[in-house]
């Protein structure tokens, strides 16, 4: 633990002294935010010990975005000095629904994997305590706004007042939940077990907040000169500048839950809480990544200006609900079940094969065609299937239940 602690503050202050090539800037990077992404999983591990466990998550995901937040603000602080607002959008849709559409199937496959290997059968589902229910809904009305953003048509100031209110809150709402059982100490490997049983003392809880904040300061410190070195590796082999803004970056950037997301997962025990931390990341990333755009934005332009959205943004944004709206129907049963996994990364990797127009009723004998959006259907078709999710398991649906026993766990 300490030998990572020390390996990811030298490489992140190396990669800023030293002027490397991209390839090895670009590893060093990488291998620090691995390093960084371990430790602050660990801490979590040990913090949901004398905090509630969606807290903890909450407040790792929230570290683990810094570097998605530092594209953004860079992306809006341009968009304000040069009026160009191509950009401005396509980062915030890409990151979301790479964190639903791919990063929750990721999480089952890998869990089913290593359930597979451990017992010989293979995974069923994803399963979620009832108190989770919380964050299954703040991801429901986060998301929901991008509706309100689109039947507006433009992101404003206003926007980054409900948003940035309804993070406070959410995170307030997790800080009331209780903590995990201290017998459940036992199941964790030597370096968070450790962290868990120094955690009841002052030291020990500062040593945790200690790794959370090497962990997120190490990422916020590589962000940069990790994106400037896949980009120039990006431009070399030909990637347009909006595909490296909406899917090379946020890749990149939301590595670290990866990565956490695959350490938790191949323990099976912990799989759930990788599924919260994808979870608790796309929360922040619908309320304080979005409330941030505005910001920046303005402080830039010298004004306050809402951002208007165009038709491509629309769509965008639009689809990055879509994917979230079919996420939140399926955990609605608390269950994350092997058909949701295929269904949601099948839709998720159809929209990189044809992003044009579709005529759905071509010219014949005189009859008007129609164009729409390839990504608007596939957005539907997300629609559709959160439908048909709600109504096959609409009796295993019990959010009134369990949000009164999450609230009554608040006392």
């Amino acid at each position: 633990m300490i030998g990572l602690a020390i390996f990811s503050g030298v490489a992140s202050a190396a990669v800023h002294l030293t002027a490397f090539p991209a390839g090895l800037a670009a590893t060093l990077c990488f291998s620090a935010v691995i390093a960084a992404a371990l430790l602050i999983s660990w801490g979590a591990e040990a913090a949901q010990f004398f905090m509630s466990q969606g807290l903890a998550v909450a407040l790792i995901a929230l570290l683990q975005v810094v570097p998605e937040f530092m594209v953004e603000a860079v992306i809006a602080w341009q968009a304000g000095k040069t009026g160009q607002l191509d950009l401005v959008f396509a980062n915030a849709s890409g990151s979301n629904r790479l964190l639903t559409g791919f990063g929750w199937p990721l999480i089952f496959f890998v869990t089913d994997f290593y359930h597979r290997r451990k017992h010989g059968r293979p995974l069923e589902a994803l399963t979620l305590r009832g108190e989770h229910v919380v964050e299954v809904l703040a991801l429901l009305l986060a998301s929901s706004w991008y509706l309100v953003l689109i039947w507006k048509g433009t992101l404003s100031l206003l926007d980054s007042a409900v948003l940035g209110g309804g993070f406070a809150l959410y995170l307030w709402t997790l800080n009331r939940l209780p903590c995990e059982d201290e017998e459940d100490m036992e199941d964790l490997i030597p370096p968070p077990r450790l962290l868990a049983e120094t955690g009841a003392s002052r030291g020990g809880r500062l040593v945790i907040y200690g790794l959370f904040l090497l962990g997120g300061g190490v990422m916020w410190a590589v962000a940069e000169p990790f994106l400037g070195a896949m980009k120039d590796v990006a431009v070399a082999v030909g990637v347009s500048e909006f595909a490296f803004v909406q899917w090379v970056a946020p890749f990149l950037t939301e590595f670290p839950e990866k990565v956490t997301a695959v350490y938790w997962s191949r323990t099976v025990r912990l799989a759930p809480m990788a599924l919260l931390n994808m979870v608790s990341s796309t929360v922040n990333q619908f309320t304080a990544l979005v409330a941030m755009i505005p910001i920046a934005f303005a402080v830039s332009a010298g004004h306050a200006q809402a951002i208007p959205m165009d038709p491509l943004h629309k769509t965008e944004v639009f689809l990055s609900f879509a994917t979230t709206a079919y996420g939140v129907a399926c955990l609605l049963k608390m269950r994350f079940t092997r058909v949701n996994a295929y269904v949601m990364l099948g839709l998720f990797l159809l929209q990189f094969f044809y992003k044009g127009p579709v005529d759905l009723f071509p010219h014949t004998d005189g009859f008007s065609g129609t164009a729409v959006s390839a990504h608007t259907l596939i957005a539907w078709a997300y629609l559709v299937a959160a439908a048909a999710e709600v109504v096959t398991h609409r009796r295993e649906i019990r959010v009134p239940a369990l949000l009164r026993g999450a609230l009554e766990s608040m006392r």
